[in-house]
C-alpha cells in the first residue's frame, strides 16, 4: 500500500466515525426531545391546582376589618328602603345570581367581591358596605359572607363583633369549618350610634337584622354568639340557649354536650334558669315567632381570649353546623 493509499484510508474512516457520531447524537437529542414530559405529545399537560397561599385568611380579613371600630361614632341607621335594597341584593346572591347582586348592591354603594380562603380553601362571596373605605363616611352596615361552593344551609350571626371581644374571631372560624355557611356581621361597635341604635341584637331596624330575616324566611338555623365578663356569671364558662323559642332544644343539648366535652361549664337553659338567656333578642323573637331553629350563646372573656379555648368552642360549634348541613 502506497502512503498516498494510506492517508485516503484513514481521511475516509475519520469521517466515516465523524458521521457515525453526529448521527448518534442527532438520535440522542430527538429521543430526548419527545421523551421529555413537558414535550410529550401523547400526553396533556394538567391544569395547575390553584395554590392556597393565593387566597386570604378570612379571619384576618374580618378581624382586620373589625380593628377599626369605636365605640362612639361610625354608625347611621339605614332608611327602611336602604335595608330592603340590600337585603334584595344578598337574596339575588344566594339565588346564585351574583351579577344581579352586585348590581343591585351597587345602589346603596355595597360591593360584593368573590374570595378564596387560604386556610380552608373555601370560595366566598363578600358583600360590604363600600362606604367603610377610608375616603368615605362609615356608616357601620356590616359585612356578609356566603359559601359559594354549597348551598347555603346554615348562619352564624355576629351582632356584638369588638364589644364582645373575639366574637367576630370566633364566628370566622366556625363559618369556614362546615361548608354552606353565611355569615352576618355587624359593621359598627354596639355603643357607636346613637342611644342603642348600633346594638343589631335589639333593634329590627338594622341591615343586620333585615339581612337575618330574609335568611329565616329561608328556613336557615342559625347561632348567634355573644361575650360577657367573667365576673357576671363566674361559676360558667358558657350559657346555650334557645333565645325565646324552644325550636332548637335538641341543636342546644347537642352544642352544650360538646362543650362540656371541651371542659367547659355550661349553663343550659333549656334545663334550668341561666342568665344571659338572651329572651329578648331580636332574632331570637323572630326565630321562635316562625318555630325556627336559632341558638343564642354567650362565653366568658376567659374563653374568648384564650386561642386555645376559641379553637375547643369552634370544634364543638363545627358538630352542630355539620349536623345542620345534614339534616
Amino acid at each position: 500500500m502506497t502512503m498516498a493509499h494510506f492517508r485516503t484510508v484513514i481521511a475516509n474512516k475519520r469521517i466515516t466515525i465523524l458521521i457515525t457520531l453526529g448521527v448518534v447524537a442527532a438520535l440522542t437529542a430527538i429521543v430526548v426531545y419527545f421523551m421529555s414530559p413537558a414535550v410529550q405529545p401523547s400526553r396533556e399537560a394538567a391544569p395547575a391546582k390553584p395554590s392556597a397561599a393565593a387566597g386570604i385568611d378570612l379571619e384576618q380579613r374580618i378581624t382586620a376589618f373589625t380593628r377599626g371600630f369605636g365605640e362612639r361614632g361610625g354608625y347611621r341607621v339605614p332608611t327602611e328602603q336602604e335595608r330592603l335594597t340590600v337585603t334584595q341584593g344578598v337574596a339575588l346572591l344566594l339565588d346564585g345570581d351574583l351579577e344581579g347582586a352586585r348590581n343591585r348592591l351597587a345602589e346603596v354603594d355595597f360591593t360584593v367581591q368573590s374570595l378564596t380562603d387560604a386556610v380552608s380553601g373555601r370560595r366566598y362571596a363578600e358583600v360590604a358596605d363600600a362606604a367603610d373605605r377610608k375616603d368615605r363616611a362609615n356608616r357601620g352596615w356590616g359585612r356578609v359572607y356566603v359559601d359559594l361552593g354549597a348551598k347555603p344551609s346554615w348562619i352564624v350571626q355576629v351582632p356584638h363583633p369588638v364589644a364582645d371581644q373575639e366574637t367576630e374571631r370566633l364566628g370566622a372560624r366556625v363559618l369556614r369549618g362546615t361548608p354552606g355557611g353565611v355569615m352576618v356581621l355587624a359593621g359598627a361597635h354596639r355603643t357607636a350610634g346613637e342611644g342603642d341604635a348600633a346594638d343589631v341584637a335589639h333593634r329590627t331596624d338594622s341591615v343586620f337584622h333585615s339581612v337575618i330575616d330574609e335568611l329565616m324566611k329561608r328556613r336557615l338555623p342559625g347561632i348567634q354568639l355573644h361575650g360577657f365578663a367573667n365576673e357576671s356569671f363566674p361559676e360558667f364558662d358558657a350559657v346555650v340557649s334557645t333565645g325565646a323559642g324552644d325550636r332548637a332544644v335538641s341543636d342546644a343539648k347537642v352544642l352544650a354536650k360538646e362543650l362540656t366535652g371541651e371542659g367547659l361549664e355550661v349553663c343550659r337553659t333549656y334545663a334550668r334558669k341561666c342568665k344571659l338567656a338572651g329572651k329578648s333578642n331580636e332574632q331570637g323573637l323572630v326565630a321562635a315567632e316562625e318555630k325556627l331553629r336559632f341558638l343564642h350563646v354567650e362565653l366568658a372573656r376567659r374563653i374568648r381570649t384564650d386561642d386555645d379555648r376559641l379553637n375547643d368552642v369552634t370544634e364543638a360549634i363545627r358538630v352542630l353546623t355539620r349536623r345542620w348541613v345534614e339534616s
